[in-house]
């Protein structure tokens, strides 16, 4: 099972060029980084309303990841 959550938003997202290329955004479930990978390409050329898409799914995933950094313990003092 894997520890990060894709955002579902983004499945019909393509390559406007055709390339075959896709975008996914996941969130760390558990240290809450977020993952931002291009599939099957280097890059990726995206219409206007697919970026749109992208920035949302963006923010979508550093609001979830704040939720799971604050919902974390606090860590003890750092070592002197």
């Amino acid at each position: 099972m894997s520890a990060f959550a894709s955002d579902p938003g983004l499945d019909d997202v393509r390559d406007a060029a055709g390339h075959g290329g896709e975008v996914d955004v996941a969130v760390h479930l558990h240290d809450g980084t977020v993952r931002l990978s291009i599939l099957w390409a280097q890059e990726i050329l995206l219409n206007a309303d697919d970026a749109d898409q992208v920035a949302r799914a963006l923010r979508r995933a550093a609001e979830q990841a704040r939720r799971i950094t604050a919902a974390r313990p606090p860590s003890g003092p750092p070592d002197a």
